[in-house]
């Protein structure tokens, strides 16, 4: 046996020669002879490939034992049972005599998709990979992986493997107090990550102190940032220019001005060079304290640093510019952003706009549009015409409309709609009337609320024949009218004292699609009844509540009134009472109109009871309320009195 043995070994070291590994390897050998009496024999051994390693010696992942074991593990990813998984591993493993490096278990982590497989997976691998329960790297990947994912209970999971590394006396790298670190963030668990420097002997480099800045600004702690700062300063650490930006962000916004300006000038001498977005931070820090020369002069050296200028650069300089009402120097500045090339978006238009707006040099405006001509769209245009328009300067965005109309492309429905709104607002209602009718040469199909838009203008202006001819035109050509354009039409009809053509309008609208609503009924009311025909008004309140419509308190109001107008004040009085009992609250002007009726009639002491329960309903008396007190202690029964105008209907409008 002895024999044997030697002679084995002999074939092995003739076959490995300077091959031969210096650590126990298990080998697979298969007799090929014997001798008769069975003291001997010859063996053939087939010796395994040696692990492939780096140039330090560090045997490099075998990506194909990766990828398997991955497969196996994925394989079983959606089962709620992952033992099969772990068990056809090892099986696997085992079947190959193959063991795992630490570096290979981190590769599989890695690739696990699934965070809860990725721990299992970690707890598992210790049973493959004995070295593992020292590495470090391993603990790194699965604490970054947890760091990233979206499990509730990952903050807890993390500390587990915390409290693994300790009681496996696991001592961690700076890699994993800077996973740490920014994984907890500035909560009580930030001072342990600060611990395990001091506990495993590390030191601190320059992207921990990174790490730890970012904890404290994420958390809008900025004094503990700075704090930070200054630590990284003594210590000769450097920053990139994303922590310098983040820092004097946060800084400028809780206004530590002084302590940002000093950043800025250390960020300078200690050779990282700043962006665009730092100095426009530092513009942005000067105009809110007013220093506007020292954000043009930061504006300026951004120029002599030779960095690209941006669109946000410019609009926060003429946004500090606009604050300091420095009208010339915005233009010079938007100027400046048109000749390099940088086109202005609508909110550079918007503080150009505002500025001028707010200092009375609007005329300006003309040269800042035609400076940047090229540069002008549709949509910019479009805003400039409805800002004005809101604004009410009605001139100044016709003018500009009519540039656009000029526009070579498809306009926009918005613009259109502010100009017909302005016109229709300035009394131009010819002009509106024309623009609606060329509208559809700029790809823009008119809709039923620009012609309500018209109408409405038509109405109160009381131009009735315009009305009657837009009217016929948008039943041929379209749009179909809608139930607020036939509420207008009875408003305008009965407005100018044309009862049957308000009549003719509601009757067209019972037959159309659209059904008559509350606003359709008190139209018609307001209408008979200013025009003397009251129990036709009285005949139309009882259709709407056959129709199932309950009247409103406009609608109580407005009959009242009718029945006031013609004397009838039992009629009026008794409308209060139903009013009362259908639940529907009176306001001031229903008050006021039955307080008017009840003096003009003499019933004093009933004005009086009327006025009391109006002020236990809380209701605060107005000027027409005050007219009447003083004709009821004068004793003066008169027959006017003050009314509000309502800009639609003409009536009583409540101040409510």
């Amino acid at each position: 046996m002895r024999l044997l043995r030697r002679r084995f070994f002999i074939f092995i070291d003739v076959i490995t020669g300077a091959t031969r590994r210096g650590y126990a390897t298990k080998y697979v050998a298969k007799v090929t002879s014997s001798s008769p009496s069975g003291r001997s024999l010859s063996a053939e051994v087939s010796l395994p490939n040696p692990l492939p390693a780096d140039v330090r010696g560090y045997p490099l992942p075998r990506r194909h034992l990766i990828c398997r074991a991955t497969n196996l593990l994925l394989r079983h990813g959606t089962s709620s049972n992952l033992s099969d998984a772990f068990s056809d591993l090892s099986d696997y493993l085992s079947s190959l005599s193959l063991s795992l490096t630490p570096d290979e278990a981190s590769e599989i982590l890695k690739s696990l998709n699934c965070p809860r497989l990725a721990v299992d997976f970690f707890h598992f691998v210790p049973s493959v990979c004995p070295t593992s329960q020292t590495d470090p790297f391993l603990y790194n990947r699965i604490i970054l992986i947890l760091s990233k994912s979206n499990l509730p209970d990952r903050f807890d999971r993390v500390r587990s493997i915390l409290d693994l590394m300790v009681k496996s006396n696991v001592r961690g790298n700076i890699s994993t107090v800077n996973i740490l670190i920014g994984f907890f963030g500035n909560t009580e668990d930030l001072q342990t990550c600060l611990g395990l420097v001091k506990k495993w002997e590390l030191k601190m480099n320059s992207f921990t102190y990174k790490c730890l800045l970012q904890a404290y600004l994420r958390s809008r702690d900025s004094s503990k940032a700075f704090d930070v700062y200054c630590e990284i300063r003594r210590g000769g650490h450097k920053l990139d220019v994303f922590a310098y930006n983040m820092l004097l962000d946060a800084l400028a916004k809780d206004e530590k001005i002084d302590q940002a300006c000093q950043v800025f000038q250390d960020m300078k001498r200690k050779h990282c060079r700043g962006d665009e977005y730092s100095y426009t931070i530092m513009i942005r820090t000067m105009g809110r304290i007013g220093k506007y020369n020292e954000a043009v002069s930061l504006f300026n050296e951004m120029i002599t640093e030779g960095l690209t200028l941006n669109v946000v650069g410019y609009n926060t300089l003429m946004q500090v510019l606009a604050k300091g009402k420095m009208v010339d120097k915005a233009i010079q500045v938007f100027s400046k952003m048109v000749e390099t090339g940088c086109r202005p978006n609508e909110y550079t238009y918007s503080l150009v706009l505002n500025l001028l707006v707010a200092e009375g040099q609007l005329v300006k405006l003309d040269g800042v549009v035609e400076m940047s001509k090229m540069y002008m769209t549709q949509g910019i245009y479009s805003y400039l015409v409805r800002t004005l328009s809101k604004l009410g300067h009605v001139s100044e965005a016709h003018r500009l409309f009519c540039d656009m109309w000029s526009f070579p492309v498809k306009g926009e429905r918005d613009s259109y709609m502010s100009m017909l709104e302005s016109l229709c607002g300035a009394g131009k209602t010819v002009e509106a009337i024309e623009m609606l009718s060329k509208i559809h040469e700029k790809g823009v199909v008119t809709d039923t609320m620009m012609y309500n838009t018209v109408f409405s203008a038509l109405g109160k202006q009381k131009q009735i024949s315009h009305i009657h001819d837009l009217f016929e035109k948008m039943k041929k050509d379209g749009p179909s009218p809608d139930i607020f354009t036939y509420n207008i039409l009875i408003s305008s009809f009965g407005r100018v004292g044309e009862v049957d053509e308000a009549i003719k309008i509601f009757e067209e609208l019972e037959s159309s699609d659209c059904k008559p609503d509350i606003v359709s009924y008190n139209s018609l009311i307001n209408c008979l009844g200013k025009n003397g025909d009251v129990d036709e008004a009285h005949v139309r309140f009882k259709e709407m509540q056959e129709k199932g419509l309950n009247p409103d308190v406009v609608t109580y109001s407005t009959l009242m009134e009718c029945f006031g107008k013609t004397e009838r004040v039992e009629m009026a009085y008794r409308l209060f009472e139903e009013m009362l009992v259908k639940g529907c609250q009176p306001n001031i002007v229903t008050y006021n109109i039955l307080l008017d009726c009840l003096e003009k009639s003499g019933r004093t002491a009933e004005a009086v009871d009327m006025y009391t329960r109006m002020k236990q309903q809380g209701l605060t008396p107005d000027s027409i309320t005050y007219s009447v007190l003083e004709r009821l202690q004068s004793g003066s029964h008169g027959k006017s009195r003050i009314r509000r105008k309502n800009p639609i209907t003409g009536w009583v409008v409540s101040p409510l």
